[in-house]
């Protein structure tokens, strides 16, 4: 029988963040790489909550610029929607996508993710 893992909590404050740093060190903490018992292989990660998503900073011209892609699966069935547009419909859902894309694409990704609250 494998030992209860503990998950910290952990709460950041997004006011006035850079969406890439503050998205990478978010990840650090799900991962649980800011402690001193960090294993790859074990899900030992904090509990993150993050307030005040909607006062996120993003440098240069990337609201205008970056683009997220989505197949349908379909021939020609590639769509593309600007940061600006995602940031309207959701500011949490980009915060989200960019942990997302940050942690390791392995089976422990879906847990790290349930972790964290974006409020």
């Amino acid at each position: 029988m494998t030992p209860k893992i503990e998950h910290p909590l952990v709460a950041f404050d997004a006011t006035d963040k850079i969406l890439g740093r503050f998205a990478s060190q978010i990840a650090r903490s799900l991962m649980g790489k800011t402690s001193p018992a960090y294993q790859p292989h074990i899900d030992s990660g904090a509990k993150v909550v993050v307030t005040n998503v909607d006062k996120i900073k993003v440098t240069g011209k990337k609201m205008v610029q970056k683009m997220y892609y989505h197949h349908t699966g379909h021939p020609g069935g590639l769509r593309t929607k600007s940061l600006q547009a995602k940031w309207n419909e959701s500011p949490a859902e980009v915060l989200r996508m960019a942990v997302s894309r940050m942690l390791p694409k392995n089976r422990l990704r879906t847990g790290r993710l349930l972790r964290l609250n974006i409020k």
